[in-house]
Parts: structure tokens; sequence; C-alpha cells
């Protein structure tokens, strides 16, 4: 259904260092590095072109990045191990914590963490998969 996401930045360099510790822990990689936006994915697959699935850009109408209170993106992580990494990658990397890994009552299997990246952005990493 969606084709990409963009999240806003007040420092590009700072949400990159961000971005790459937190998503590798998810196998996503940088797709994309300029200096007004970086954008990330899934590795491409042999024969596919490489997509660009989050952008984090520095707002287009020039005025400064703020979050969205009642927005976050979640990531789906492989495994319990996988979301514990991304919580640990993304507050070593200049996020902050908003909720540490573990189950939530949203099914039998919800085990989530939840972040927020330097600009305020908050993220998620879910695995649905019994432990």
């Amino acid at each position: 259904m969606l084709k990409y996401v963009t999240l806003g930045s007040n420092d590009i360099a700072r949400s990159k260092r961000f971005y790459d510790a937190a998503l590798k822990e998810l196998g996503v990689i940088c797709t994309s590095d300029g200096e007004d936006e970086v954008g990330y994915g899934a590795p491409a697959r042999p024969g596919e072109e490489q997509r660009s699935q989050l952008w984090v850009v520095k707002p287009y109408l020039k005025l400064p990045a703020n979050w969205g209170n009642g927005t976050m993106i979640a990531f789906e992580a492989e495994s319990r191990a996988a979301v514990d990494a991304f919580h640990a990658a993304a507050v070593a990397n200049g996020g902050s914590d908003e909720g540490a890994p573990g189950l939530r009552p949203y099914s039998p299997n919800f085990y989530a963490a939840y972040v927020r990246d330097p600009d305020g952005n908050k993220l998620s990493a879910v695995c649905s998969k019994p432990a």
C-alpha cells in the first residue's frame, strides 16, 4: 500500500548516523545519501532495482523539521533479538527511549520497542513471531 515514507530532519548527518546504526539491526541499509536527504530500504535482490522506502529529509519548505503528535513508523523485525538490538543502537546513537523492548497487549506475540530519533520522530521495531 505505501510506496515510501518521509521524515523531516534538521541535521541530515546526525540523522544518518542514527538511522544507519538503528536500521542496520533490522537488515535495512542506506540506499541513497545526499546533502539534503538520505534514503533507506531493504537490500535489493539480484536483478532488482534498489528502492528507498524511508526518506529522512530537510523539509522542502525550509522551515524547521518537527515531529507529528500521534505519528509513528513501525519497522518489522525478524526476531525479538533484532528488536532489542534496534532499541540499543537507537539509544546509543542519539535516540531516546520511548518504551523498552517487551511484549505488548496488542496480540500474544507482539514484541516491540519504541524510540525517538534525534529530531523527535517516533519509531518502533516489532516482531510478531513466537519466541
